[in-house]
């Protein structure tokens, strides 16, 4: 018995561990978001985000302030009115997007690095996405934020 409690006190105080959170990504909801130094509205802008739909990982919560991160290692803090569930990635490397789910249809477009993708829906990795221009279906393998259930 006197083994098993030192290997318990060995465990939770001498074996540096740390606590694994799911990864949670939100997008903007508006055009103009601003982001501040620490969690209320006492702190100053630090910088302002102009991009509507951007997906950011939430990185630590403080009541209706959550400390986020995004694709370019740029942090502060955002009320929860600004934010609301992603259904957006940014592309890490330039992608084709294809007429249907699958590598055999037609390519139609090119979609580059950098560039923001609003999801419709999901099927395994290939997702249904559009723009002005076109719809179609990404195969996707790197990108910052995730994909929708």
């Amino acid at each position: 018995m006197r083994i098993i409690n030192i290997l318990i006190i060995i465990f939770f105080f001498l074996i540096p561990f740390k606590i694994v959170f799911a990864e949670e990504f939100v997008m903007l909801k508006n055009n103009k978001v601003n982001v501040r130094y620490g969690p209320s509205f006492e702190y100053p802008i630090k910088y302002v985000y102009l991009k509507k739909y951007l997906p950011i990982k939430v990185i630590d919560k403080k009541e209706n302030f959550r400390r986020i991160i995004d694709h370019k290692s740029n942090s502060g803090w955002i009320h929860t009115s600004q934010l609301k569930k992603s259904s957006s990635v940014v592309l890490v490397k330039k992608q084709f997007i294809f007429s249907k789910p699958t590598k055999f249809s037609k390519p139609i477009a090119i979609a580059e690095k950098g560039k923001l993708i609003l999801i419709k829906k999901c099927k395994n990795n290939w997702c249904k996405v559009s723009s002005k221009n076109f719809s179609g279906w990404i195969l996707f393998d790197v990108f910052w934020g995730k994909l929708p259930n």
